[in-house]
């Protein structure tokens, strides 16, 4: 037999967890001393701690592992559950992460705002863009919405126009009354040849006043340029009917944070 310290140590809890296990009827000692109260455990007791702490960590509280435990869960059934749960936070891991780099973001678009810088935003004129791609639909403009399905589009956009003769990405957005938005992804065709199977051939109209500003970076931190053109926008005079377009000038597969991103918003007097 082992002391409680000795059990507690090779199947690596605490002293602690081990009495409070005692006292909800979970994990019983094999023996206690009738003078001394000392309590002692049998090896053969690791097989129903490692359940315990198994079930545990699934997420199960410990009413609910105490009656599965009363149940005998079998070695498949608990690797079963495990898997299972081992998924589960795996993708809340990274959906976690996903969280903090747009709290990340935001944070910087807001440390920003007294500094916010629009030198660089110049009006052109743009041409009419011949676009083979594919339109989705965001239930917002938030990245967290709109960013997996413009690289969803992508994916299939790329799978689709592998071998053909292209030039760079492209994307399109138009907000919609509800608040949602209407997008396309695509690339921009060089000669008159039609799109590739599976792709949309559009034409982009010409734009008689767009303001551009480049975006140098990753897309999580393109809502801070946004801004700035925003501002710019409204300083300046112009008004813009809600629709942008994005060049990705230097993109994929460069590491995102080389990469340039030209945003072109469509702006008027009137």
């Amino acid at each position: 037999m082992f002391t409680i310290g000795e059990f507690a140590t090779i199947g690596r809890v605490s002293v602690r967890m081990l009495r409070h296990y005692d006292t909800l009827g979970l994990l019983t000692p094999a023996r206690v001393d009738p003078h001394s109260g000392y309590r002692s455990y049998e090896a053969d007791q690791l097989r129903r701690l490692n359940r315990l702490l198994a079930l545990k960590d699934l997420g199960f509280t410990l009413d609910q592992v105490g009656q599965l435990l009363e149940d005998d869960v079998t070695p498949d059934e608990l690797r079963g559950m495990m898997r299972l749960r081992q998924t589960e936070l795996v993708e809340q891991i990274a959906a976690d992460r996903a969280r903090l780099a747009r709290v990340e973001a935001r944070l910087r678009i807001i440390e920003g705002e007294g500094s916010m810088s629009t030198t660089d935003v110049t009006i052109t004129t743009t041409p009419t863009v011949r676009l083979a791609s594919l339109r989705g639909h965001a239930t917002s403009a938030d990245h967290e919405d709109v960013g997996p399905v413009v690289s969803g589009l992508f994916e299939r956009v790329g799978a689709l126009a592998a071998g053909s003769r292209h030039g760079e990405a492209m994307a399109w957005y138009q907000t919609l009354e509800d608040g949602s938005l209407d997008c396309r992804a695509g690339f921009v065709l060089l000669d008159a040849a039609g799109a590739p199977d599976g792709l949309e051939l559009v034409e982009l109209p010409a734009l008689e006043s767009a303001a551009v500003l480049q975006h140098h970076g990753c897309m999580e931190d393109i809502g801070g340029s946004y801004q700035r053109l925003a501002v710019w926008i409204e300083e300046n005079g112009y008004r813009t009917d809600g629709s942008a377009r994005e060049r990705y000038l230097v993109s994929y597969p460069e590491p995102e944070d080389d990469w340039v991103t030209a945003i072109e918003m469509p702006v008027s007097t009137s």
